[in-house]
């Protein structure tokens, strides 16, 4: 039987299957706002049967964008745009999840296809945060360093953005604590030079984390999950390592984190990271012996890949991320690869077996 197909509770949602789709950031929103774009991208994954559908890296303020193309959730305004996408999601069988996050000294660049290069202050950009002075290119500008009063007001924004979370219909909220934005610039030494209570120690470097996610419960049903995405290293001496990762797991277990979604690197520009396939597994695979559910990320392109990796105990869910953009289609052909069953929509039916007669 294939565990891929196979059915996940988390909480008291139902996975239909442990195919994840990867939150993955569209850059394209005007003014934080969802838009058709955004509906037919995150629709047509829910059409072609993955599991749970994360929509990409949302803003819970105007500073917290990587990009001006970026999603909100610092407002109101946005659940209607939002509501929609959600419920379509779950109108073809899958669960709509939302990833909360804030960009920290990551923020201010062009799109991706316009050169991702930080914009000046006269070209449409915005001064940056960080817990510390430190930029993430040498040639950034200095990011502004949070003072205490700046961390509860962030805090209160990601508990306000989990409420609009909530109201748009959304059941899975991940917040994003990976890949060098804000919040794992607090968890690594390298980022974080502070001397206060979220700076130094262990304990003090994931204050602010701990801190977001008992604002983001608090607001959250408690029958729903909540996830959070870490970089489970840094690849740099001396920055977050695994180790740290582990002990961090056990904690958010203790605050009510259902599942840790397992990436890694993005905080040090220079890094060198052994980009082959499964490369991230091992980090799901230790960090899942605490206990915890796991997800692992990372150049899963084939059934058989992830197929092996959930049923040698390494994940709970398999994040597809890059394949799921080539085609929104891969749990269809997965499961037939696998010989499993799975449901197609009906308007689809009339190709699900193929006829090799002309």
């Amino acid at each position: 039987m294939s565990k891929l197909f196979s059915t996940l509770a988390v909480k008291k949602i139902i996975l239909r299957n442990r195919i994840v789709m990867s939150p993955m950031c569209q850059y394209s929103s005007s003014d934080g706002f969802a838009n058709d774009w955004h509906l037919v991208h995150y629709g047509s994954r829910a059409t072609g049967g993955a599991g749970l559908v994360i929509v990409e890296a949302t803003a819970v303020s105007p500073e917290g964008r990587i990009t001006p193309g970026d999603l909100g959730i610092w407002s109101d305004e946005y659940i209607t745009g939002l509501e929609r996408i959600a419920g379509f999601i779950h109108s073809k069988g899958a669960v709509a999840g939302i990833q909360l996050a804030h960009a920290g000294r990551k923020g201010s660049c062009a799109v991706p296809w316009k050169g991702g290069k930080q914009l000046g202050l006269d070209k449409g950009g915005w001064q940056t945060i960080a817990p510390s002075e430190i930029p993430y290119f040498p040639d950034d500008r200095i990011p502004r360093p949070l003072d205490t009063d700046d961390i509860g007001k962030l805090i209160s924004a990601f508990r306000a953005a989990a409420k609009r979370a909530r109201m748009a219909g959304f059941r899975v909220i991940e917040i994003h604590s990976a890949h060098g934005y804000l919040l794992h610039e607090f968890l690594s030494p390298l980022s974080n030079r502070r001397t206060d209570e979220y700076g130094g120690g262990f304990q003090n470097r994931i204050r602010f984390l701990t801190r977001v996610v008992e604002a983001v419960r608090s607001e959250w049903p408690a029958e729903n999950p909540l996830f959070v995405r870490i970089s489970a290293t840094d690849w740099t001496e001396g920055g977050w390592s695994l180790e740290d990762s582990i002990q961090l797991a056990s904690v958010l277990k203790g605050l009510d984190v259902d599942l840790i979604d397992c990436s890694s690197g993005g905080n040090i520009f220079d890094a060198v990271l052994p980009l082959e396939p499964g490369y991230q597994v091992p980090f799901s695979a230790e960090i899942r012996k605490t206990g915890i559910l796991t997800g692992t990320v990372g150049l899963i392109t084939q059934a058989g890949q992830a197929e092996s990796i959930l049923q040698e105990g390494k994940a709970d869910v398999v994040l597809i991320g890059r394949e799921l953009l080539r085609n929104p289609y891969f749990p269809f052909h997965a499961a037939r690869s696998l010989g499993a069953e799975h449901e197609w929509p009906v308007q689809y039916l009339r190709a699900k077996k193929i006829n090799k007669k002309i």
